[in-house]
């Protein structure tokens, strides 16, 4: 039985976790992995052509969107789906949501306020973007609408900071890395190659199969058909500058490569 994070139509980032605001170095930190089927086409984190040449992030090459990524603003967007089998599924592609900001110069919250108004013609989603100045999420299922405040957070298939076991402990290992004030990845990439599962009590009720909702409750998911894509790590500093760094998996997690790219200052 394929894997299927939420529906049919897509499974763009299923796991995510993100500092806003809280550490002396970095505005907006953010790691988080994306589970997708393997034979879905992809290209590897790059700088878009035009006309969205502003855009740094991995691009789904079936619907022409992304999952998570910044922009030579200093802007950085994330999306997971919701999963919920009994939810419509079709629509625009939800990685619309960060082609759509990212390739823009609209701030957060003008983005957010605007795109507020048809979410529901969206299969369901949890949407973060971020400016220099704020923060916001948007979900359509159930319909959420936030600015949020400085802090750690975190997202899966579920609702903003839904106390999923996967969920928390990449919150805790990136508050961890944080307070250890590390210059080095290492402990934030061995923390999305996390592999291990909870106990079935601890598993969230999703609607789908207990088997499945096993597989699928590690921070990486190994498979031939489905799992984990690519690991990615956001850090903008408070000046607007940075990278993005992506890690890159095929069947079974094989390793495929890493690309990172350096945001400019002041959209270099």
């Amino acid at each position: 039985m394929a894997d299927k994070c939420a529906n049919r139509h897509t499974s763009y980032m299923c796991l995510v976790t993100f500092a806003w605001k809280c550490h002396p170095r970095w505005r907006l930190f953010m790691a988080g992995n994306r589970d997708e089927f393997h034979a879905r086409p992809t290209a590897p984190l790059q700088r878009w052509p035009a006309p969205l040449a502003g855009v740094i992030a991995g691009r789904d090459l079936r619907s022409g969107g992304s999952w998570m990524g910044v922009n030579t603003l200093g802007h950085a967007a994330v999306v997971t789906n919701v999963r919920d089998p009994t939810a419509p599924s079709g629509g625009p592609s939800r990685g619309e949501l960060i082609a759509g900001y990212l390739g823009g110069t609209q701030d957060a919250t003008t983005y957010v306020d605007a795109l507020a108004n048809r979410a529901s013609e969206f299969a369901p989603f949890n949407l973060l973007v971020a400016d220099a100045e704020h923060c916001c999420f948007l979900g359509n299922h159930p319909a959420l609408h936030l600015r949020l405040p400085p802090g750690i957070h975190g997202m899966s298939n579920g609702t903003l900071d839904a106390p999923w076991p996967k969920t928390r402990r990449l919150m805790q290992a990136l508050e961890q890395w944080l307070a250890r004030d590390e210059i080095t990845l290492d402990g934030i990439w061995q923390a999305l190659a996390d592999e291990s599962r909870p106990p079935d009590e601890a598993l969230p009720h999703t609607g789908i199969p207990l088997e499945l909702e096993r597989r699928l409750s590690s921070a990486f998911i190994r498979g031939t058909d489905y799992g984990t894509r690519a690991s990615t790590v956001i850090a903008i500093d408070h000046e607007g500058q940075g990278f993005i760094h992506e890690r890159r998996f095929g069947p079974e997690g094989v390793f495929l490569g890493e690309t990172r790219v350096e945001i400019p200052h002041n959209g270099e």
